[in-house]
């Protein structure tokens, strides 16, 4: 086993008050497999707006401004989120959803 030690203990991460995290699940159940990095960009963005609910009412343009992307950009990261559950959109309101349970995929001969 490696023994881990702050690296710049002077500087240490602090969770800060406000609602914005990142589910660790979206490593460990393999979500991140699932989605294009369009869509985890799009992901941080409105885990980083969101309300205690999850709600964002970051709109099209907002957004699309953020990440410098076009209309069209914008909407394939939308669609492979709703598509893998992890966002509802109502124009103009976003919410990240729970994560969704693991769907265990066979890789070779490790299950995940």
């Amino acid at each position: 086993m490696v023994d881990k030690f702050p690296i710049k203990s002077e500087e240490l991460r602090r969770i800060p008050n406000g609602f914005g995290w990142v589910d660790h699940r979206l490593l460990r159940d393999g979500h991140i497999r699932t989605c294009s990095s369009d869509a985890l960009a799009l992901y941080l963005v409105l885990i980083c707006a969101a309300d205690g609910q999850g709600l964002s009412f970051y709109g099209d343009g907002l957004v699309g401004a953020l990440l410098g992307w076009s209309k069209g950009r914008l909407e394939a990261a939308r669609k492979c989120l709703i598509d893998t559950a992890l966002i509802a959109w109502v124009a103009p309101l976003y919410q990240v959803l729970e994560v969704p349970p693991a769907q265990k995929k066979e890789f070779g001969h490790a299950q995940l």
